[in-house]
């Protein structure tokens, strides 16, 4: 007995008929799946590929708001100015947010604490900040 071949889902059009319309961070979301395949673009945006297959069905229950802003660093070339690195990425930006602290060097130093004291770049909060 043979088995059928798997059609591929189509990313673009999945996202296209959960999302109306459909934000510019989610197509490109879905292109990159549609190109690269979703567990790498998951790896990526550094969220699970359930949740990434969540997200393109607008099912997912969680803040968008946070998968948005890795989308739109990992995939859209978004970019902030640090104020101790000058431009960088918006993923590598909330990366840096996510260290604990470490007196590994005295940049990673710098950086948890800069992370800490209002940069406007920061999603962290007392209650978010685990480090």
């Amino acid at each position: 007995m043979t088995r059928a071949a798997k059609t591929p889902v189509d990313f673009v059009s999945k996202a296209e008929s959960a999302w109306s319309p459909a934000p510019a961070w989610v197509l490109s979301l879905a292109q990159a799946c549609n190109e690269r395949g979703q567990t790498a673009v998951a790896k990526d945006v550094r969220y699970s590929a359930s949740t990434i297959s969540q997200v393109l069905s607008n099912t997912y229950a969680g803040v968008h708001a946070n998968i948005e802003a890795r989308v739109r660093g990992a995939l859209m070339a978004e970019t902030v100015v640090c104020p101790m690195q000058g431009t960088m990425s918006r993923n590598t930006c909330l990366d840096w947010q996510a260290k604990p602290f470490a007196p590994t060097s005295g940049d990673r130093v710098r950086m948890y604490h800069a992370c800490r004291s209002g940069c406007p770049h920061s999603k962290i909060t007392k209650e978010t900040d685990h480090g």
